[in-house]
């Protein structure tokens, strides 16, 4: 959630650290992509990204590699790899199994996470509350990073390895999404999503404070479904935020 991605995207000029990691530069290669910079169909030859970012080809196809497994190129034989088109499909599948590994994490973490960090990450973002009636990039940048830190604790408490580990292998394709939709709302200067945003946030935390494993897996299912119908709203259908997200509980059967 931010009008600029994470890393940002460079220009042919830019010029990378030799020991620039595989992951930001697979999320570097991932944001072209959603921006359009690399459009579907495309070809990427390593050693034309390796002369773009400034870096050896090692490096490049380790992020392709990384990227081809995300499914968002195609590695091919004799013809290297491929740009694949990203659209409501495929953004609705990321989510489906964004929702089913993020509940089961936040089940898990129930009565594992501290007291005392519970109490910080809900500081943060009540914060982020009082200051959405005057929006302002840096509010939607201290926004993406509560929001990363909660996604990510809530991931490391949950006790299980595997789990945790896909989560972060596939948190590149989330923020991908979060931060290419929030860069589009930027342009129209709508931050609603803040608001909606924040709250959802602090109905997660409420869950997690009261050990209530069930109430904090139906509000991460909520959360992430909200996430899918912006991130699709603002991305393939060019609608503004008008939706609320409704504290009741859902069937999560």
């Amino acid at each position: 959630m931010t009008h600029t991605p994470e890393r940002p995207v460079p220009s042919r000029t830019t010029k990378w650290n030799h020991g620039l990691r595989r992951e930001a530069l697979a999320a570097t290669i991932l944001a072209e992509i959603f921006h359009g910079t690399l459009a579907a169909g495309q070809r990427l030859v390593a050693q034309d990204l390796a002369e773009r970012y400034g870096v050896s080809q090692t490096p490049i196809r380790e992020a392709l590699i990384a990227l081809a497994a995300l499914g968002t190129i195609d590695l091919l034989p004799n013809r290297g790899a491929i740009v694949r088109r990203v659209g409501k499909c495929e953004v609705r599948e990321v989510c489906q199994v964004r929702r089913i590994l993020e509940c089961e994490a936040v089940r898990l973490a129930c009565g594992k996470m501290t007291a005392e960090l519970l109490d910080e990450i809900g500081d943060a973002i009540r914060q982020i509350r009082t200051r959405c009636e005057h929006p302002s990039e840096d509010l939607v940048r201290i926004a993406l990073v509560v929001d990363s830190r909660l996604h990510d604790e809530i991931a490391a408490a949950c006790g299980n390895e595997l789990l945790a580990r896909e989560i972060g292998r596939l948190k590149l394709l989330f923020r991908a999404f979060r931060d290419g939709s929030w860069k589009r709302m930027a342009t129209l200067n709508d931050y609603s999503r803040l608001a909606i945003e924040a709250d959802e946030h602090m109905r997660i935390l409420d869950a997690l404070k009261a050990n209530d494993a069930a109430g904090a897996t139906d509000a991460m299912a909520r959360h992430i479904e909200s996430g899918e119908r912006y991130w699709i709203g603002v991305t393939y259908d060019r609608t503004t935020v008008t939706e609320t997200s409704s504290p009741e509980k859902r069937d999560t059967r």
